[in-house]
């Protein structure tokens, strides 16, 4: 995992972005970097746009939240940041409803 100097801030310091059982969207592909057996280092793991499900919030660095993300159609679970992600399930307060 690569930390730029953006990174300064301590998630930690408030609770996370996601919940566990939450749909969600990776936002980038995501490589192996060699912590995921059974794959080469470089191969794809998730493409950006595949949807999963949060089942599990650890730490990394005590500064950063990691979210084990469950992408059912491929069968692996990816750890990955809150910033590669977004939600499928938080509603747009300000979006307009829909008319029927």
């Amino acid at each position: 995992m690569k930390i730029s100097r953006d990174d300064n801030i301590v998630e930690l310091s408030g609770p996370p972005d996601y919940n566990y059982g939450e749909k969600v969207r990776s936002l980038k592909t995501v490589r192996n970097d060699g912590t995921f057996q059974g794959r080469e280092i470089g191969d794809i793991l998730v493409k950006k746009g595949d949807i999963g499900y949060v089942t599990s919030i650890g730490t990394f660095l005590q500064q950063f939240y990691i979210y084990a993300v469950e992408f059912v159609e491929h069968g692996y679970r990816v750890g990955m940041r809150g910033k590669e992600l977004e939600s499928m399930e938080k509603v747009d307060l300000d979006a307009e409803p829909e008319k029927i």
